[in-house]
């Protein structure tokens, strides 16, 4: 008889609850995003990110034992510099701040760290544009993949296990693919930014690299549209069809669609970014006292998973992994 079905008992207590949970969190499936910065000596606060800073060299080994001691064991590094130029080709640079971490990194922590590094030129050049300009002012696509694949092979020298292109330039997979082959750099892996949205929720992340797009301008010509489903789906395809080993999703919270959609078919990893826009809207309505801060991190990581993410970039990282 249906009155007899009663799916409350399943819900009675704490201990049937985790009993029976269809969801669950683990360390291992947090990324932290770490940013480096050149000239510094001690960390610098992000105003618009309370609780993340810019480390130097010594404070991010630290901020590495300190995640290693809370059962994380993968970082995500993006660089930081003054000296910017058109092309950003100081970022190629073997003694680069990026490369000078990565290279530290694995020798203090060896296998212990996964390290994942950005691969996109938006915080070396002057423009603050993902790749270099034509004449026109527009993001040249081909010109910018000569420019991957030496950053590529710079930071697959330097140690890295993976980079990460981030610029959502077409065929970007490929052509960092074969610069990491060419060097016969064939362990060192790659995670495709492949379903990248033009997205409001990056503001914090650009005080944090210090970017500024020139002329007011905006990045919708290469990244995706967020009205768009499908568009996602294609560039993973593509992506999956040039080498990547990994795919990513960016932003997370306000796109669980579409990774509940790529996990449907996609048979690599799925990683998804919890940006910076997404953890400075839970710290700040927290700091007001509107939201339980813990809760509503665990709640917002757990709701990631459940669509389909196998793990999660995220700043609460540490956190987080503290309370599971």
């Amino acid at each position: 008889m249906e009155h007899f079905r009663r799916p409350r008992r399943l819900r009675a207590t704490a201990q049937v609850r985790d009993l029976v949970a269809e969801t669950r969190l683990h360390r291992q499936q947090f990324i932290l995003p770490m940013f480096v910065r050149e000239g510094i000596s001690h960390p610098v606060p992000i105003a618009s990110m309370p609780g993340v800073v810019q480390h130097s060299t010594a404070s991010a080994i630290e901020e590495v034992r300190a995640l290693l001691d809370c059962g994380v064991s993968s970082v995500l590094l993006f660089g930081v510099t003054d000296h910017k130029d058109e092309d950003g080709s100081y970022a190629c640079r073997s003694d680069f701040i990026l490369q000078r971490t990565i290279s530290e990194f694995k020798d203090t922590f060896g296998d212990s760290v996964f390290v994942f590094s950005d691969l996109c030129l938006d915080e070396y050049t002057s423009h603050g544009h993902c790749g270099v300009l034509d004449a026109m002012g527009r993001v040249d696509n081909d010109r910018t993949l000569l420019r991957y694949q030496e950053l590529a092979q710079s930071l697959a020298s330097a140690g890295v296990d993976m980079v990460a292109p981030s610029g959502m330039m077409d065929h970007q997979v490929a052509a960092i693919r074969e610069a990491l082959d060419d060097m016969h750099a064939t362990e060192c892996g790659i995670l495709a930014y492949s379903a990248k949205y033009a997205s409001a929720l990056y503001g914090p992340f650009r005080e944090a690299v210090d970017v500024q797009i020139a002329d007011g301008g905006d990045r919708r010509a290469y990244q995706q549209d967020y009205r768009n489903q499908r568009e996602a789906l294609h560039e993973v395809e593509l992506d999956l069809a040039e080498g990547a080993d990994m795919v990513m999703v960016k932003p997370a919270s306000y796109y669980l669609d579409v990774l509940a959609k790529i996990r449907a078919f996609c048979p690599v990893p799925l990683t998804a970014y919890q940006v910076s826009g997404e953890y400075s809207m839970i710290i700040s309505a927290s700091q007001a006292g509107f939201i339980d801060r813990k809760q509503t991190i665990i709640e917002s990581l757990t709701a990631i998973v459940r669509a389909g993410a196998d793990n999660v970039l995220t700043y609460f990282a540490k956190e987080a992994a503290g309370w599971i």
